[in-house]
């Protein structure tokens, strides 16, 4: 019968001759081999005194933005939580009371706006069908923790300060600006 490729051996079954049976050049391979790792740059990083470049692209902890006014964008539209293919977003709307108009962009906003960070898979996608811009996934890790509860961000976690604004224009290209607006 002939073989359809061309890669198959003869096996021998010649006899080891005393240095392969004690393994002693299998061994000076091996060290060889250590040897030539031992003195190559490392990849490693000493984290946290230097920090890796990450790119601009790259997606880690959210944010709920607020407009130039200081009221937050987020008008609790369910958009963000319908486009998680985790289901990591829950939020509860309200409505607007009096003298709330500097605290809300609009008539409903979200009272309660959570995110479980060990749900999340960091896709993009809240914030792509957000139609307000209020969601964005900024450069910043996710600090660790060894409790459960703490990986459940609620606003007083993820709406910027009014005083310390998270940059955000990596993240807002003028094409998908654009975009956004020219698709409406």
């Amino acid at each position: 019968m002939k073989s359809l490729t061309n890669r198959s051996k003869a096996v021998s079954n010649k006899k080891m001759s005393f240095l392969e049976r004690i393994y002693l050049p299998a061994i000076i391979g091996g060290l060889f081999i250590t040897l030539k790792h031992l003195f190559k740059r490392r990849a490693t990083v000493k984290w946290p005194d230097e920090e890796r470049p990450r790119s601009d692209v790259y997606r880690g902890r959210h944010v709920l933005k607020r407009d130039e006014n200081g009221a937050e964008r987020c008008t609790a539209c369910g958009l963000c939580a319908v486009a998680c293919p985790a289901e990591a977003i829950t939020m509860t709307s309200m409505e607007r009371k009096k003298g709330e108009e500097g605290l809300y962009r609009e008539e409903k906003y979200a009272s309660v706006y959570e995110i479980n960070m060990l749900r999340c898979i960091f896709c993009g996608l809240c914030e792509e069908a957000c139609p307000k811009e209020a969601i964005f996934l900024t450069k910043e890790l996710v600090p660790t923790n060894y409790e459960r509860e703490n990986f459940i961000y609620g606003k007083d976690k993820l709406v910027e300060p009014v005083s310390k604004r998270v940059d955000v224009s990596k993240r807002q290209t003028l094409e998908v600006v654009s975009k956004k607006y020219n698709d409406r």
